[in-house]
């Protein structure tokens, strides 16, 4: 037993053995504990380095934290953010047919999802794909986050999660969602561009008649989603992944850049490529509806805001709120509360900030 230790047990026996004191002496030894607060293993009262202990601790917690890091969100060598599937489209995009029925799963605090469902929106198309909100708690679901509720069941498999889905079409891989699937049980598209692609380019009759993609706009379309995504929708993500201070700051220039640019655009035009919607207005969307309410301090780590900051894109965002269907595609305080509370090695405490209106 060491000195220190032996001290501290003496001074306990005494403090009990003169128990009996005067009530003022017993009162202020109360206030002089109560001072000290209570709680925790008071390791600066036993070790005997301030410097030893915090390095140590410093040392362990990145450790731990570059662990979990690694595992939600891949790392390149210089410590960037690499997204293991682009959600960029590609050019075998499938198409949506008549004479089947479609279902969708989506989760509300997936901007990914929320770009798929914002087409259906804007097309109309809720008579050929019906959308299933799956819940997001990791606890329930045995991959990927994703499960169903008894509000709503999986209507194709009645599968308990996706990855049953994903189990029931012989999918091997990551479980993510959008997931498109045809009803009668066929696999179509995990991918959330091609999804997006095939609710714009679809030509039937069950749905409306509105055009995301002119022809004439085609080619300024892709140019502006393709900037889009890597300045501001992956933009934000490789800011909140980055584990070294370099690309966090590269990504972080790429956003405000991407924003300044977007908001010289709409104070010319009432939408992203001209006067009507477009694609590049879905895919825009899910970030700037999630940015002020939790990119922004959780992913950014600014107080840079779109409603205070970049005045063009906020008034666009309110017109895209008007449009009929896009203000239910998500509930933007249960999709911050999901960010702040499941991603643990961004905030460890899981505290959920309150929103400006409280």
């Amino acid at each position: 037993m060491n000195g220190r230790l032996t001290k501290r047990l003496l001074c306990c026996v005494f403090v009990s053995t003169h128990a009996f004191q005067a009530p003022s002496m017993r009162a202020k030894r109360v206030t002089m504990h109560a001072e000290k607060g209570s709680g925790g293993l008071r390791l600066l009262e036993w070790v005997p380095s301030q410097k030893a202990l915090v390095t140590v601790a410093k040392f362990g917690w990145r450790t731990v934290w570059g662990l979990m890091m690694s595992e939600l969100a891949p790392q390149s060598s210089d410590g960037a953010y690499v997204r293991p599937a682009p959600q960029t489209g590609s050019a075998a995009a499938p198409q949506l047919e008549d004479g089947r029925d479609y279902v969708l799963y989506v989760g509300n605090a997936c901007p990914w999802c929320h770009r798929t469902t914002i087409a259906r929106a804007l097309r109309g198309a809720e008579a050929i794909v019906t959308v299933v909100v799956m819940d997001d708690d990791p606890t329930k679901a045995r991959r990927g986050g994703w499960s169903f509720s008894a509000g709503a069941p999986d209507p194709v498999f009645g599968a308990p999660d996706l990855k049953g889905v994903y189990d029931e079409l012989e999918i091997e891989g990551r479980c993510t969602a959008p997931l498109l699937v045809e009803r009668a049980g066929a696999f179509v598209s995990n991918e959330s561009g091609d999804i997006v692609r095939a609710l714009v380019d679809y030509k039937g009759e069950r749905a409306n008649d509105a055009d995301l993609r002119p022809v004439a706009l085609a080619a300024a379309i892709d140019e502006l989603n393709d900037d889009i995504y890597e300045r501001v929708n992956n933009g934000v993500y490789r800011a909140g992944f980055a584990t070294k201070q370099s690309p966090y700051e590269a990504a972080v220039r790429d956003v405000f850049a991407g924003l300044r640019r977007l908001d010289g655009v709409l104070a010319a035009s009432a939408y992203v490529a001209g006067d009507g919607v477009t694609e590049s207005d879905v895919r825009l969307l899910p970030t700037i509806e999630r940015f002020d309410a939790c990119y922004a301090q959780l992913f950014l780590r600014t107080t840079t805001s779109i409603r205070h900051d970049f005045p063009h894109v906020a008034a666009w965002l309110g017109r895209m709120r008007a449009l009929p269907g896009v203000a239910d595609t998500v509930d933007a305080r249960a999709a911050a509360r999901s960010y702040y509370s499941s991603l643990f090695p961004l905030n460890p405490s899981g505290i959920v900030p309150l929103p400006p209106d409280g």
